[in-house]
């Protein structure tokens, strides 16, 4: 890597620095097309321009809700360009939560366009959301008591829609507007905010981490450079969306080191084989085990296909992390531990590290970033090998959540520790291994969902009275939500009316596989509250066979 690669920059610098460098090179490839470094560059300088004909300003807050695509980068850039911060809005969700996340995060103006992702239509999801949006296309400032710092809603590509901006007026304001400086004074100190990115926690709503520009950039390159050590434009994969830290951190990787990254607007297992096959890629990132499950399944798979392959992240479990091993042996794989707080990755097994290692293991934290395995319940600090909270410190970890000084506190101490609330125990040699979640969550196909958001969903139909959600093992999915429901008497609710519920206000993966029906006084109870462990077995139980 050149000698400055150490220096910390904005994203925005990434960028012109690539599109300088290596102007022709590919840095976006999706089935059928390729954009180049200096085409990224030129396309996010129009939005960046036209964000700024509409009054957005250095540290404004820009949603985007656009699926992979060279629109979402244009997006993505434009906004650091102008030293504004990104809000990526998680393309499956519905309605309430797309109204939380605009209002919380307190977006000035959000950027969609008329791509599918899993049949949505973002327009038409914007409008349920908003529904105090004009029925008229235009340039002038919404004023809606649902998210009263929302001005514009801009369409990047698919014409008018009552209520947006459409790309017309869009790009002909940022035809109009002065060329932005190549050095922009508006570019943030490494410390500054990049984006915030939504996740489920521990209560109803998602919430927003706040993270740096060296959080992103630093953390990116240590996973490649530290750990992979990547050839002169090596080529990386990842199967999943770019608003979700897994991906985007595999795709700020790739540009900070000049490579090329390839994805695709949504997951096909052979379209996927096929993408990384033409493309001889040097690096995947599977995103959650059935991604790569699927693609070893295929009728057509045969291991020489990806004999470029110089290395897979692939963190659980052990034995698909064995079987990847076993069909691709020429494969360097490895283990991660990391969340969205952290900005992605903070850890991952090493260059070095053994096969065993790599197929039980974590790995080993990156330089500069601290962690702990403490007691949960004390907080003194556990031996070699004992099980406890994981705590994390140093530059990859977010600045707080927006908006919500209560659970920052919660969640960062005063002395800088992040509390995870994932269980690990750390070996002799530093190896993380992870073995459980404090947290009531479940990880559903590499998404974090909080039980409570569920139940809060259930609970707003007028015939529930009480709902809880645990997760049940799921062999692609690694875990499902399944709920159990006590209703108000006289209510004649059935399992089919409370998942269509669901599906018209939480996201697909939320909603709860399965209903099971409780009735009153016959709850499993611990001292105080509903017993959760009694639920997962009761679920496992009525589990289909």
């Amino acid at each position: 890597m050149e000698g400055d690669v150490l220096q910390e920059r904005p994203l925005g610098a990434w960028l012109r620095r690539g599109a300088a460098d290596h102007p022709d090179r590919p840095l976006l490839t999706m089935p059928g097309e390729i954009w180049t470094y200096g085409e990224v560059l030129a396309e996010s300088q129009k939005v960046s321009r036209g964000l700024a004909g509409l009054g957005v300003e250095p540290g404004d807050h820009v949603g985007i809700l656009i699926p992979n695509s060279i629109q979402l980068l244009a997006a993505i850039f434009g906004t650091t360009l102008l030293g504004a911060v990104f809000v990526p809005i998680n393309a499956r969700y519905r309605s309430l939560e797309l109204g939380f996340v605009i209002d919380n995060a307190d977006v000035r103006v959000i950027l969609t366009s008329d791509l599918m992702d899993e049949h949505v239509d973002f327009s038409k999801v914007l409008r349920d959301a908003l529904p105090e949006l004009p029925q008229e296309c235009s340039t002038a400032k919404l004023e809606l008591s649902e998210a009263s710092g929302l001005e514009h809603i801009v369409m990047l590509r698919g014409g008018s829609r009552p209520g947006f901006v459409d790309e017309g007026e869009f790009f002909a304001g940022a035809a109009a507007a002065p060329p932005l400086e190549e050095e922009s004074a508006a570019d943030p100190g490494p410390r500054s905010p990049a984006c915030i990115l939504y996740t489920s926690g521990t209560t109803a709503n998602p919430k927003g981490c706040v993270i740096s520009h060296e959080a992103l950039t630093r953390g990116c390159r240590a996973r490649i450079v530290e750990r992979l050590d990547p050839g002169p434009a090596d080529v990386h994969w990842s199967a999943g969306p770019l608003f979700h830290i897994g991906s985007l951190q595999v795709f700020l990787g790739a540009l900070v080191t000049h490579g090329s990254y390839l994805t695709d607007k949504r997951f096909d297992a052979a379209r996927a084989l096929a993408l990384m096959t033409e493309n001889e890629v040097h690096h995947a990132w599977p995103w959650f085990p059935a991604v790569i499950q699927d693609i070893m399944a295929l009728e057509e798979f045969a291991p020489e296909q990806l004999r470029s392959l110089k290395t897979l992240m692939l963190s659980w479990p052990e034995p698909l992390r064995l079987e990847v091993q076993d069909r691709l042996p020429w494969i360097k794989l490895f283990g991660a531990c990391g969340m969205t707080e952290t900005a992605g990755s903070y850890a991952t097994n090493g260059k070095d590290d053994t096969r065993e290692e790599r197929a039980a293991t974590n790995g080993i934290p990156f330089d500069d970033i601290e962690v702990r395995v403490v007691d949960p319940e004390t907080g003194e600090p556990l031996g070699f090998d004992e099980s406890g909270e994981l705590l994390v410190r140093g530059y990859c970890v977010m600045d707080g959540y927006y908006n919500d000084p209560e659970k920052t506190a919660q969640a960062l101490d005063e002395d800088g520790w992040f509390h995870t609330g994932d269980v690990y125990a750390r070996s002799p040699t530093g190896q993380l291994t992870f073995r459980s979640r404090l947290k009531d969550m479940l990880k559903v196909g590499g998404e974090n969902v909080a039980a409570v958001e569920i139940e809060a969903a259930l609970m707003r139909h007028p015939g529930v009275r009480t709902a809880e959600v645990v997760g049940l093992k799921d062999a692609r999915l690694d875990e499902v939500p399944v709920a159990f429901v006590e209703l108000e008497p006289g209510s004649n609710l059935a399992e089919p009316d409370l998942i269509d519920a669901c599906r018209e206000s939480i996201a697909s993966y939320k909603v709860p596989r399965r209903v099971h029906f409780v009735s009153p006084g016959t709850w499993p109870m611990s001292a105080t509250k509903v017993d959760k462990n009694a639920l997962r077995e009761r679920a496992s139980s009525l589990a289909p066979t």
